[in-house]
């Protein structure tokens, strides 16, 4: 029986979050993924890491339903990513937080725009003032409540990440997919952003599932690594783990 020493329960017992089975997807003659594995369970925090190209972009594309396998599966919160359309796939969504690299931010809106923005998009239904709660406790959850009435073009880059961030809480998501997350920020404050990320998912006991080649991202934010190499999830552990490898193909990142 596997226990989670956090919750004392049998973490079989709990269908998980995210399964990828047997996944492939090429272009063309290029074989990105190649019988790609894993699974999360609620409230893990795990970080894919591979050097550029490796196909962690890729991964998290078809994870949220943007690029479509080749073959394989993709289980999102009981439902198959690959079987949902329309509404039904737009309510999965609803539930898959997507921290993108660049951000993403309307530099025609304001800070509050933004965030209210995913909130009239999905199916989710609610009032003014419920829309005004949810944008002040995103704001107050990275600490920049006082920016509701700024222009993206007003803040720094560590800013524009923190209302990224507070845009993709604002759904209130079972599962979070950050792509390259420390991306164009100085190390202090990608380190910021790293601790801010493993904050929120304490507080709201989400999943993470983080890419990046940043190893102060891989250190801080990834209770668990996987490895991706040729299309494969070539090693599974602890960053504890991976330090002590012997083996040159997980020592190149660790050294």
């Amino acid at each position: 029986m596997n226990i989670d020493i956090s919750t004392g329960k049998d973490r079989a017992a709990a269908p998980p979050v995210l399964r990828i089975a047997h996944l492939y997807k090429s272009f063309g003659a290029h074989h990105v993924l190649v019988d790609f594995n894993l699974e999360l369970q609620k409230g893990e925090s795990v970080v894919v890491l591979g050097r550029s190209g490796s196909g962690k972009s890729v991964l998290i594309k078809c994870i949220i339903g943007l690029l479509k396998p080749d073959q394989g599966t993709i289980m999102v919160l009981g439902v198959r990513v690959q079987d949902a359309k329309g509404e039904s796939l737009d309510q999965l969504r609803a539930k898959v937080g997507f921290l993108f690299q660049s951000n993403a931010l309307y530099d025609s809106m304001t800070v509050r725009e933004n965030l209210e923005f995913p909130l009239r998009r999905h199916w989710m239904r609610l009032s003014r003032e419920q829309v005004n709660e949810r944008v002040l406790e995103a704001l107050n959850d990275v600490g920049l409540a006082h920016t509701i009435e700024m222009m993206p073009e007003e803040l720094s880059g560590g800013m524009r990440k923190r209302i990224a961030l507070a845009r993709t809480l604002i759904l209130k998501p079972e599962l979070i997919l950050y792509d390259e997350p420390t991306t164009g920020l100085d190390p202090i404050t990608g380190k910021e952003i790293i601790r801010l990320m493993t904050d929120m998912q304490q507080k709201y006991n989400t999943t993470s599932l983080i890419i990046s080649h940043d190893m102060n991202c891989v250190k801080i934010a990834g209770k668990r690594i996987v490895i991706l190499i040729d299309g494969k999830c070539y090693a599974d552990g602890s960053y504890e783990t991976f330090c002590r490898s012997s083996d040159a193909r997980v020592k190149q990142f660790f050294e």
